[in-house]
């Protein structure tokens, strides 16, 4: 079995790659997170993720690599991480009483072997109509200033919503986890024999 490597320094990721109950180490891979030209959230993310884990390739030759990466997007436009208070209350009040697509880039790269997988999967939030006082204390609680799209589901941040609808709830804190089991399955990695 090839060592796990997730390109990430995400405390979330490493929380949900914790699930599976493999061995695993996590490195940062440098990776320039700019959308090119027209790309779309689909496209951006899957490049990313694909970045994210061949960019480490040469300082872990022998293994697997996970990368991931996340976009929400809100009326048509690609939204980030709001990074500070009045960008997160603008998209959250942006949000409200609307559907929000998530998508999340997932590669597993096969450093020894350079094959690639590598899928998008989208999620749906369905927010709630907010009030602004609703929107600033959350933010005040949970200060989800690098966090795609202004909220954290898997802490108060699931307040804001009407109902979720996806494959994978993992999929929404950034780690599709049914499909990387699949992808390390075809890898020859069990995380149930593992």
């Amino acid at each position: 079995m090839y060592p796990l490597v997730l390109a990430s320094t995400s405390p979330w990721r490493k929380a949900l790659l914790e699930k599976l109950h493999l061995p695993f180490i996590c490195a940062a891979p440098e990776v320039d997170e700019t959308p090119a030209g027209a790309e779309d959230a689909a496209a951006l993310v899957s490049r990313l993720a694909r970045q994210k884990a061949q960019a480490l390739a040469e300082r872990y030759p022998q293994h697997l690599i996970i990368g991931s990466d996340q976009v929400c997007v809100l009326n048509g436009a690609i939204t980030g991480k709001p990074h500070t208070r009045a960008n997160a209350v603008a998209q959250l009040r942006q949000a409200s009483g609307r559907c929000v697509t998530f998508y999340t880039g997932l590669a597993l790269f096969n450093s020894a072997s350079g094959a690639l997988q590598c899928d998008v999967e989208p999620f749906e939030v369905h927010f709630r109509t907010l009030s602004d006082e609703e929107i600033c204390a959350y933010i005040d609680k949970e200060q989800p200033l690098q966090c795609a799209g202004s909220f954290k589901s898997e802490g108060l941040g699931i307040a804001l919503f009407e109902r979720l609808s996806g494959r994978d709830p993992n999929t929404l804190v950034g780690l599709p986890l049914l499909n990387l089991a699949g992808m390390l399955r075809r890898e020859g990695v069990n995380p149930l024999l593992g």
